[in-house]
């Protein structure tokens, strides 16, 4: 089966999203601003209006049929993110301790760099366990302004 791709405009840059019918394979930024593909594939269609909503903050889950390509352990790192709720964080250390084996910390920090649905699989809500921003495949910044996004501030200005 033929994969397509698009390119897909996001305040974050432009996302590249590839998939088939079987399901999305990628979802990843470019560092190229190209403008959102004109001719969207059926099979793409509902990743375009679901992230649309998720960037109007008007979607906090995605349901979407995946298919990323990765190793089992991957796979499975990636379907633990899965259920990381929206506006929450873990730590490496949490998503280790989750899966069962905390000396496999490096292993599914390892993993989820690799995770190649940005945003839909959110690795961008694991951090350190210090709290830092530690680790995206797409830079800090993105990862800061996804949590940001998702969680903003309530604290206004006193000046």
């Amino acid at each position: 089966m033929e994969l397509h791709k698009i390119y897909y405009k996001t305040p974050i840059g432009t996302a590249k999203i590839t998939g088939d019918d079987n399901g999305i394979v990628a979802v990843n930024i470019v560092e190229e601003n190209l403008e959102t593909s004109k001719d969207i594939p059926n099979c793409l269609q509902d990743c375009v209006v679901q992230l649309d909503e998720y960037f109007e903050k008007k979607r906090s889950d995605f349901n979407l049929k995946l298919n990323p390509e990765g190793t089992e352990f991957q796979k499975r790192v990636w379907q633990e993110l899965n259920k990381i709720p929206y506006a929450k964080t873990i730590s490496y250390l949490q998503q280790a301790k989750k899966m069962g084996d905390v000396k496999a910390i490096r292993a599914i920090a390892s993993a989820n760099g690799k995770n190649p649905i940005w945003i839909i699989i959110p690795c961008h809500r694991v951090i350190g366990t210090d709290g830092s921003l530690t680790g995206y495949a797409g830079g800090i910044w993105r990862k800061k302004w996804l949590l940001e996004h998702e969680n903003p501030s309530n604290q206004t200005s006193l000046f």
